[in-house]
């Protein structure tokens, strides 16, 4: 099973739903895989303080000219809607940085004079936090392109029959998180009572009915009135399926880098139920 926690803004509590719940699986022997897929800033480890064993490089293919057999013609900067090459006079000029690396132009060049070489954007690291598989991406700082990333970090999910993956998703709607939503067998929304969180909790409710993922609500900080939140569930027909209250003592373990499931046995056995309801609403598990 693969379960995705995230958020339409940053700020929510995303990481702490994602980290609570995969200890708290882990506390009852369930085998757990946590993916840190926010790899623009990856903190799960700030609390899980896991040990990484191993490094993969992530690349993308971007072009190199052959300036034997280039004539300047100019195709491939003409095609190229990203501006990644420019031609002037004899001279190409390459910028790798805005490439998206789609290959498109070295299919346009009449000379075949491009090849695609390898650019390092980032890395894959995995390792254990105790008993918790724990995989993180990182993106180079300065890199534009979460995507490959985040894909390279998936890879191989698919043989992995007998954990529980957990996925800590970027936040908001954009392509990183439809990249690490698509494919999970139920997602995780964790929003706030705010005027705020209403409004990206919609955006990111229309992006996993599109996906077609089951899913569910998490409030965190939640207090006495949560109306401006759970009248929208109600009204999109969505399940709540964890309240956070809003409490100094979970936010001063957070800040310490604790995972407050870890020391409060109340909200392990929350997060669990919470992952035997996902269970019984997903369908995979049947």
């Amino acid at each position: 099973m693969i379960i995705s926690i995230l958020s339409g803004k940053g700020g929510t509590g995303k990481t702490t739903a994602a980290v609570n719940l995969a200890v708290s699986l882990a506390a009852k022997n369930e085998k757990v895989l946590l993916l840190d897929a926010d790899v623009e800033e990856p903190n799960a480890g700030l609390y899980l303080k896991p040990v990484l064993e191993e490094s993969l490089p992530v690349s993308i293919l971007v072009p190199q000219i052959d300036e034997e057999q280039c004539d300047y013609c100019g195709e491939c900067a003409d095609f190229c809607q990203f501006n990644a090459l420019a031609v002037a006079q004899k001279v190409v000029l390459t910028f790798p940085e805005l490439c998206h690396a789609c290959g498109g132009c070295t299919l346009v060049c009449p000379k075949e004079a491009i090849k695609e070489v390898g650019r390092e954007i980032g890395v894959v690291e995995k390792g254990w936090a105790e008993s918790i598989g724990f995989w993180q991406g990182r993106l180079n700082i300065g890199e534009p392109f979460a995507v490959p990333v985040i894909r390279s970090l998936k890879e191989g999910l698919a043989d992995i029959k007998d954990s529980v993956v957990i996925i800590d998703s970027p936040a908001g709607v954009s392509c990183p998180v439809i990249e690490a939503v698509r494919g999970s067998d139920f997602a995780l929304l964790v929003t706030e009572p705010t005027p705020f969180g209403r409004h990206d909790l919609g955006l990111a409710l229309e992006m996993v009915e599109h996906l077609g993922v089951p899913h569910g609500v998490v409030i965190n900080r939640a207090g006495d009135d949560n109306s401006i939140v759970s009248d929208l569930c109600q009204e999109k027909n969505v399940p709540i399926m964890l309240e956070i209250e809003f409490s100094s003592r979970l936010a001063s373990l957070g800040a310490a880098g604790i995972p407050f499931s870890k020391v409060l046995p109340y909200w392990q056995e929350r997060f669990y139920e919470t992952y035997q309801i996902i269970k019984e609403k997903c369908l995979c598990a049947n």
